[in-house]
């Protein structure tokens, strides 16, 4: 995975509150074991017309919105387990979705494809739909090692919580895997007192 400490980008608005896995991935693309391609398939079904063509009214087909933050209503991720929608997420370019709650599943298979849930409060989401509404190119800073967002447009900041542990793995561009692997000589050493 790669390190994520802060970023600035603009953002992505999908202010649509209660948006299920099937939504950011429908089940029929979930026959792949590969994560490759399944950005293509992010939000299918909302994304493309049954020939395939684009749908003209849908945000991610609207070349006004663009950057590698998307901020998503209430409740999303919620529905099925399927790591398939943090793959898609991820594919598509997406490293912080900002929502005001995630489904905890959804969460936590974020966090292991390095994607980082940003969970604000109702007005602070409010104030960036606004933002975004007022100008689509305004920007929201997310700082990993203090734990803030900043919308940019306004100046306003908002603490977030993140897992510690997360927190390491993200900040060191570790996976569960390598963050044990880092620890070798720790575990090895302990092993040797019991």
């Amino acid at each position: 995975m790669e390190k994520f400490i802060k970023l600035t980008s603009s953002v992505v608005p999908l202010p649509i509150e209660n948006v299920d896995t099937d939504q950011i991935i429908p089940a029929r693309f979930l026959k792949a074991t590969d994560k490759n391609g399944f950005g293509n398939n992010l939000f299918a079904d909302w994304r493309y017309n049954k020939d395939g063509s684009p749908k003209a009214d849908f945000v991610l087909n609207n070349p006004q919105y663009s950057g590698s933050i998307l901020v998503a209503g209430k409740n999303f991720g919620s529905g099925s387990s399927r790591e398939h929608a943090a793959w898609a997420i991820d594919g598509y370019g997406f490293k912080v979705v900002v929502s005001s709650f995630f489904a905890d599943i959804f969460q936590n298979n974020a966090l292991n494809n390095g994607v980082l849930p940003v969970v604000v409060s109702v007005e602070f989401l409010a104030d960036i739909f606004s933002s975004v509404n007022a100008d689509p190119k305004t920007t929201l800073t997310i700082d990993l090692e203090n734990q803030q967002i900043t919308n940019n447009a306004t100046g306003k900041s908002e603490s977030f919580y993140i897992n510690p542990y997360k927190k390491e793995c993200l900040l060191n561009g570790l996976d569960d895997i390598d963050y044990l692997l880092s620890k070798k000589d720790l575990i090895e050493a302990y092993e040797k007192t019991i």
